[in-house]
């Protein structure tokens, strides 16, 4: 059975989200006043990180909520006890911020253009709909997606298979019918493949040292995978 669908991430697959949330942080670290806090910039970029993998995982496992998490992300990184409205501010704050660096990689709209004729698409992220479906309008290509799943409003996240089974649902395909693209080998490609989706891993940064997941470091190679048959024998890998 042929691919008649593409699920895609967002953030870090076609979204550059890693260099909107340093260009960000950057520039709210310098308005907050904030430059001596730190030994550095760049030590204040990983501490920033840090608290966003620590916080991002507790929402994933469902132990907190989408606005706790942002709250605790700011307490995290402060070392401070905030109440709930001076974290809100402060998270809204950067947002500005990082909203005004917001941009696609370059090999996402050429791809979405080649591949429209042929495919329908769709978007699962572990986001809130909210915050995706209007990343996707300031972008410009939210018409290019039939349905945008979420976590947040889900209650479940990937690589839960439940996650990837609403997605396909919202489609109207099963999964066998549907690939899944994102930047994360387990929660992305190896747990699409484990709900019965064709899973790809766009390893952009060229990590390699997964044979067992089909791999490609740009959009640029999706199109000969979703053409080809690679559900039978070792995957086919990029890069």
């Amino acid at each position: 059975m042929r691919i008649r669908a593409v699920l895609w991430d967002i953030d870090d697959t076609i979204f550059d989200y890693a260099q909107a949330d340093r260009a960000g942080m950057r520039r709210h670290l310098r308005d907050e006043g904030l430059g001596e806090a730190f030994s550095s910039v760049e030590h204040a970029l990983a501490r920033w990180q840090e608290a966003t993998v620590q916080h991002w995982a507790r929402f994933s496992a469902g132990e907190t909520t989408w606005e706790e998490q942002r709250r605790d992300r700011v307490r995290t990184f402060l070392g401070t006890a905030l109440d709930d409205a001076e974290a809100d501010a402060w998270f809204e704050r950067y947002l500005a911020h990082y909203e005004a660096a917001w941009a696609l990689f370059p090999d996402t709209l050429p791809v979405l253009d080649l591949l429209a004729a042929d495919y329908r698409h769709g978007v699962l992220s572990n986001s809130s709909l909210h915050n995706q479906d209007r990343k996707l309008r300031v972008l410009g290509v939210r018409d290019r997606f039939e349905a945008v799943v979420c976590a947040a409003e889900l209650g479940v996240s990937k690589p839960d298979p439940a996650a990837f089974h609403a997605a396909c649902e919202a489609l109207g395909l099963p999964p066998h019918e549907i690939a899944y693209v994102g930047d994360q080998p387990d929660i992305d490609a190896r747990g699409a493949t484990e709900a019965g989706l064709r899973g790809v891993w766009l390893d952009r940064a060229g990590l390699g040292g997964r044979p067992d997941l089909l791999r490609i470091t740009t959009l640029d190679q999706l199109p000969a995978v979703l053409r080809a048959d690679t559900r039978f024998g070792a995957p086919d890998t990029f890069g």
